[in-house]
């Protein structure tokens, strides 16, 4: 008897015709979810009901929603800033930079830690940013796009200084959830990883999507198609690493269609919908909690006949 994870950020290899050893992996993980018992999942029933019907309906397999696991753990503040790895700034600092700024105002802007992009992507960023005239948090990972002498040339000249009463940039690892909840955060810039969009939808905040590759491209469809608590920035190139292509206006378009007007509210609101149901699904008698207390029943019910047998 097994029961495995939701596999998440596992890429379509299926695309190329190739074999190699992650290939051949991957292939493992697939059979073994074919002979396995079922399936867990970190995610809730009320946000995708149409596949988890499916998955259990049509095909026919056993199938657990138990998340969203980050609401699961009661740590408080000092968990969600320390939260992956050690942050690269102060999380009171962080915090009191957005306690000063107006509710729904700031766009925060994270792309998770695989994912790279070209130094002239990261131009046409900090263009996009600067033009739609928004406050900002923008997270970079620390040592990347550096001259050989070890300065700097992925940000154009000046930006920090013409935006530092507006912006704040931090590299290295961010207190994601911390700033997420925070009243400040108008609209999460995302990568469309599972867990950032999780978070991103547990903190009640709209987003701007912008995949790069394996199953992201999948997860902006339910949260711009689906959900509809989101905007594609328009990427459709499945790449890895030095990712580019996007133009700085379509950046800036993406951003206020969030941040000004009706759309973005409705958006807002319906954002806000999501996030009850998320805290509603892990607490007693939600379907997380209902799905958990089903899934250990069955477990208490499989080890008890195994003992019989013996």
């Amino acid at each position: 008897m097994a029961l495995i994870p939701r596999m998440q950020g596992v890429p379509n290899f299926y695309r190329e015709e190739i074999e190699n050893e992650l290939t051949k992996l991957l292939t493992k993980v697939k059979e073994s979810e074919i002979r396995s018992y079922g399936v867990l999942f970190n995610s809730f029933y009320e946000l995708e009901p149409d596949y988890a019907d499916h998955y259990r309906k049509v095909l026919r397999r056993n199938a657990w929603h138990i998340g969203p696991l980050l609401l699961c753990n009661k740590g408080g503040e000092d968990y969600k800033a320390q939260r992956g790895k050690e942050s690269a700034i102060d999380e009171h600092e962080c915090l009191e930079w957005l306690n000063s700024k107006e509710p729904n105002s700031v766009v925060y802007i994270c792309f998770g830690s695989i994912a790279t992009f070209t130094t002239k992507q990261l131009h046409e960023i900090a263009k996009g940013i600067e033009i739609s005239s928004q406050k900002f948090i923008w997270v970079v990972r620390k040592g990347k796009n550096q001259k050989e002498d070890g300065k700097e040339n992925w940000l154009p000249e000046g930006f920090e200084e013409r935006t530092k009463d507006k912006g704040l940039i931090i590299r290295g690892w961010a207190p994601q959830l911390l700033i997420l909840e925070n009243k400040a955060i108008g609209v999460f810039v995302t990568h469309c990883g599972w867990n950032s969009m999780l978070e991103g939808v547990c903190s009640g905040v709209p987003m701007v999507t912008w995949p790069a590759f394996a199953e992201q491209f999948y997860n902006e469809k339910l949260v711009t198609d689906v959900l509809r608590i989101g905007v594609s920035v328009g990427n459709k190139q499945w790449k890895r690493m030095e990712s580019e292509g996007i133009e700085r206006e379509a950046i800036d378009m993406a951003i206020r269609r969030i941040m000004e007007g009706e759309e973005g509210s409705e958006m807002r609101s319906r954002a806000q919908e999501y996030k009850e149901k998320a805290r509603k699904a892990v607490e007693e008698d939600g379907s997380s909690y209902t799905d958990l207390s089903a899934l250990l029943e069955e477990l208490r019910a499989y080890r008890l006949g195994q003992h019989l047998e013996a």
